[in-house]
């Protein structure tokens, strides 16, 4: 996992290499803007001229060192300083200094100034403010952010774009805040990255690493984790020779109604490629027909014909997942509280199962500790209460966690997979093609089947999300993520598990 700190942490971090290494913060900064320099040299082509706007402090001192390297590689470079602070960082001096005796263009922009007219296809280095950042940029230099955002010329911002803050942006001036191309951030991603919110800002983000002390980030409490596959590899269940399919489980799922039983089809075919033993699908009765689909699945019939009424008798089961596709009739809300009060093994809840929760809250202090819910933004709303932020909905999902002794996946772009412990983790595997309906009723199955393999539940949740999301990208490099099918990314799930396997150590 890759650890996401705080701005208070990432100080820490660069105080403590400095202080337990020979290193000094001038040549930590070198280091900083050497590979973002080289980045540039990569990214950027030759003849393209180069403005790098510096502020006073240690982010303004990166942009001087990124200059003066580029300009010493013969690129035409330019830098502006807007003079809003005379209390100057000492990195920042020195690099001014080195920059101004290597002959790198400087000009020193007084307060007030309009920012100088940017040539056509000048490239823009945000070097203003980095992480410190604390309150929202005001008055002369929100009018230099909004000049650089009205101009068309590409950004690339040096650790974060200058206004964003790092973690909660809801007290923010989003007007006051620069609109990167690219970000090149350091050593670790920052939490407002990975939020719908603040993509305008953040464009793509790089993570370049500058050597801190991966010992010391490591004893600290991360605000949260980013999934890496070679975690993911290691939670794969074994598959020894003499294997049977009764060692990986039978799961069961409770889906389907009338006019829905797409989303049980989808969700069964997304629990069978999840590698389990056995599947059972209860659907009412008169439907059964309607799940020929999946021939490796047995069927259990409901006394109803339109809605899911009662228990199923579940022989040998070892996880049950419910919701894709069920209505919300009362019959079908009776099952689920009786479902909640006598579940014979652990629950993985979805959908319209989420939406019967959201109408009889009380019923979640009963929900058994381990239960997975896997609701959309709107669904998690419909649970607690509408959000004016993602940060807000986030925080709000870890207490969800918390409070009630289950793990929440928050659905969407980067997934949010909270933990009962309050641990976070987000899921960077996907992509926009799979924004299309039966996503989340595959993702059920596959989860159910990866807890009725034995998984615990907070595992079952992380590589299931982040198969999910893998067997999306396969998916979408093959078939392109306009017409790409849920159906499609199923068939892709053999070849991210094989993917995974791959890199197993």
């Amino acid at each position: 996992m890759v650890p996401i700190l705080s701005a208070a942490q990432l100080k820490e971090a660069d105080a403590h290499t400095i202080e337990s290494t020979p290193i000094a913060p001038i040549d930590l900064m070198e280091y900083a803007a050497m590979v973002c320099a080289a980045w540039i040299e990569e990214h950027v082509d030759a003849h393209v001229p180069i403005l790098v706007i510096a502020g006073a402090g240690n982010n303004g001192g990166d942009g001087l060192a990124i200059a003066r390297m580029l300009h010493a590689e013969g690129r035409k470079v330019r830098v502006i300083i807007p003079r809003f602070s005379d209390k100057d960082s000492s990195s920042f001096t020195e690099n001014l200094r080195r920059a101004g005796k290597a002959n790198v263009p400087i000009i020193q922009l007084e307060d007030g100034k309009d920012l100088p007219v940017c040539e056509k296809d000048e490239v823009v280095i945000d070097a203003l403010f980095g992480i410190g950042l604390t309150r929202p940029v005001q008055g002369w230099l929100k009018k230099i952010v909004t000049s650089i955002n009205e101009r068309p010329n590409a950004v690339i911002a040096i650790d974060m774009p200058s206004g964003l803050f790092t973690e909660n942006n809801a007290d923010n001036d989003t007007d006051a805040i620069v609109h990167a191309t690219h970000t090149l951030t350091l050593e670790l991603p920052k939490l407002a990255f990975f939020f719908a919110d603040n993509a305008r800002f953040v464009g793509e983000w790089h993570v370049l690493p500058i050597g801190l002390d991966r010992g010391f980030i490591a004893s600290l409490k991360p605000e949260a984790e980013l999934i890496q596959t070679d975690d993911m590899a290691r939670l794969l269940p074994p598959r020894d020779k003499f294997s049977h399919k009764g060692n990986f489980g039978h799961a069961w799922l409770l889906a389907g109604g009338k006019g829905k039983m797409g989303a049980a089809l989808i969700s069964a075919k997304g629990c069978l490629r999840s590698g389990v033993g056995l599947l059972s699908v209860h659907v009412p009765s008169g439907m059964e027909a309607l799940v020929l689909g999946v021939p490796e699945a047995m069927v259990s019939s409901d006394a109803n014909t339109d809605a899911l009424s009662s228990m199923p008798r579940f022989n040998k089961c070892s996880a049950i997942g419910i919701g894709p596709g069920i209505g919300t009739a009362d019959a079908t809300a009776r099952l689920l509280k009786l479902l909640i009060q006598e579940a014979p093994a652990p629950l993985v809840i979805d959908a319209d199962a989420l939406n019967i929760l959201s109408e009889n809250k009380t019923w979640l202090s009963f929900l058994p500790k381990g239960t997975i819910l896997t609701p959309h933004p709107k669904e998690f709303e419909r649970l607690t209460e509408k959000f004016s932020d993602d940060h807000a909905r986030l925080m709000d999902a870890k207490a969800f966690a918390v409070r009630h002794s289950v793990v929440l996946v928050l659905k969407g772009a980067n997934t949010a997979i909270c933990a009962p412990d309050g641990r976070i983790y987000l899921n960077n595997t996907g992509n926009p093609g799979m924004a299309k309906g039966g996503s989340g009723d595959a993702l059920t199955g596959i989860i159910t089947g990866l807890r009725a393999q034995g998984l615990d539940p907070v595992s079952a949740a992380l590589l299931g999300v982040h198969a999910h999301g893998m067997a999306g990208d396969l998916t979408a490099n093959e078939l392109g993520m306009d017409g790409m099918l849920i159906s499609e990314l199923i068939d892709h799930l053999p070849q991210a598990w094989k993917k995974l396997r791959a890199t197993r150590p």
